[in-house]
C-alpha cells in the first residue's frame, strides 16, 4: 500500500472495491451505520485479542491508527473517502430518510442505480467496462452534479469524471422513473449526484 510502488491492479481494485462496497452499504443499509475501528481505512490486519486458541499473544491485539497519518501509504485515501462519505451524509441525511427508490439492477452491466435523500446514486462494479452516457431515470427533473465520487484522486481515484459537468435531466420515463440523465461512469466507481440548488 505504498505510494513509492507502482500501483498494481490487485491494489487498484482493493482501493475501487472499498469504495464501492463502504458507500452502497452507507446508501442503503437502513437507518444507521456501524463502523469498525480501522474499517475507515481499510486497515490491513484483523483484531484478535489473547486467548488460548493464539498462546495468549498481543500481536493482533490492537489497532494501527499511524497508518493513516504516513502520507507514503495509501491507507490515508480511503480514510479521506470515509471523511467525505460522513460529511456528505451529514449534509444531505439519507440515513434518516425513507428508503431509497431502486430503480436499476442490471446484472450484464453490473450497474446498480438509486434515489435516497434526494440524491441520485450511481454504481459501476463492472471490472472493466466504463459506459458514456449511461441513462439512467430519476424522480425530480433539474440540473444535477456530482457531490461524491470514488474514482477521485485524492480517494486514490484516477479522476476520470469531471467535476464541473451539469447533468441535465429529460421529462421521459425511465426504468419507471417521469426523467431520465445521462451520465459517463467510470468502471469500479460510484457517483452520487445532487440537484445543483442544493449544493
Amino acid at each position: 500500500m505504498s505510494t513509492l510502488s507502482e500501483l498494481t491492479p490487485v491494489i487498484e481494485r482493493g482501493l475501487s472495491l472499498h469504495k464501492l462496497i463502504r458507500l452502497i452499504t452507507h446508501a442503503l443499509g437502513g437507518e444507521g451505520y456501524l463502523n469498525f475501528e480501522g474499517n475507515e481505512f481499510g486497515h490491513p490486519e484483523w483484531l484478535d485479542f489473547p486467548r488460548e486458541g493464539n498462546n495468549n499473544s498481543f500481536q493482533y491485539a490492537r489497532r494501527q491508527f499511524n497508518l493513516v497519518d504516513d502520507q507514503l501509504l495509501r491507507y490515508r485515501l480511503l480514510n479521506s473517502f470515509d471523511a467525505k462519505m460522513q460529511w456528505t451524509e451529514e449534509k444531505y441525511g439519507w440515513l434518516h430518510s425513507p428508503q431509497a427508490y431502486i430503480s436499476l439492477k442490471h446484472d450484464g452491466d453490473k450497474v446498480v442505480a438509486f434515489e435516497r435523500a434526494g440524491l441520485l446514486w450511481i454504481f459501476n462494479f463492472h471490472p472493466s467496462q466504463s459506459y458514456s452516457d449511461y441513462r439512467v431515470g430519476v424522480g425530480k427533473a433539474g440540473t444535477y452534479r456530482v457531490v461524491i465520487d470514488t474514482d477521485e484522486p485524492e480517494f486514490g481515484g484516477f479522476g476520470r469524471v469531471d467535476h464541473k459537468t451539469r447533468f441535465f435531466t429529460t421529462n421521459f420515463n425511465w426504468n419507471e422513473r417521469p426523467n431520465f440523465l445521462q451520465a459517463y461512469i467510470p468502471n469500479r466507481t460510484a457517483i452520487v449526484l445532487a440537484l445543483e440548488e442544493t449544493l
